[in-house]
Formats: structure tokens, sequence, C-alpha cells
């Protein structure tokens, strides 16, 4: 796999906001960069990356797994989205492939969301997906 990043890519909604990652096929959109950026400066650690992964669990059988890591596993995918690195592991990508990573910061929501075309459906409280 490469670490190939095409900027300015529309993603499967027709924005144009989202960077697509054919090494691991998870996008990331400008505002989603930006507060990933803007958390690891406050870790003040230049050796964190953003891992998407997907682990058994939940009602519907799988969930979503975000956090930072320093780590690069067998396997990895990782593509660097404008000074953020995001890695998925070789097991994850599969179900990750077309997702897309969002940050939303209104009166009503904060925190990130995940689009992904291959959960064929999910559990009421949203937490898990199959």
């Amino acid at each position: 796999m490469t670490d190939t990043t095409l900027i300015g890519a529309t993603s499967i909604d027709g924005t144009s906001d989202v960077t697509v990652a054919p090494a691991h096929g998870v996008g990331l959109s400008e505002a989603a960069t930006a507060k990933v950026r803007s958390l690891c400066e406050k870790e003040v650690r230049d050796d964190l990356r953003l891992r998407v992964a997907v682990q058994p669990g939940g009602c519907s059988g799988l969930t979503y797994q975000l956090y930072f890591d320093e780590h690069l596993l067998d396997g990895d995918a990782t593509v660097d989205f404008g000074g953020v690195e995001v890695v998925v592991d070789k097991m994850s990508v599969d179900h990750l492939d077309g997702t897309t990573i969002d940050f939303v910061d209104t009166i009503e929501k904060q925190g990130f969301t995940i689009d992904n075309p291959n959960a064929s459906g999910g559990c009421a409280c949203g937490d898990s997906f199959h």
C-alpha cells in the first residue's frame, strides 16, 4: 500500500472538503483534520497518529475505535492528511473502506461523526454497527 492522498477529491455525498485516502479508504473532512491537529498540539507530542479501527463489541457486533497512537503495527495502512496521519489496521481496512470522518461543533452536538457506507445497520444507541 502507498501513502497516497488525493487533496480536494469529491466524497460520496458530493462535498469537496473531504480528502480521500486510497491506501485505506478512509476520508477525513477539513473540520476533522483541524480538530485532530488541535488535539495533537495540546498533547505537545509530534509522534501521535489518529488510529481508526473496528473492534468486536456493542449490540450490533462491531464498534468504532478512534484514539491517538504512537505505534505502527505490521500491516497498518497510513495516510497523511495535511500533517495529520491516519492509521488503519489491516483487519479494519475492509470494514472502513469509503468511510468519512467529520467533526461537528454545534449547539446541539459536538464530536466526531463516522459515515460508513459498509454499515448495513446499527443499534438504537448508535455506538455499534454490522
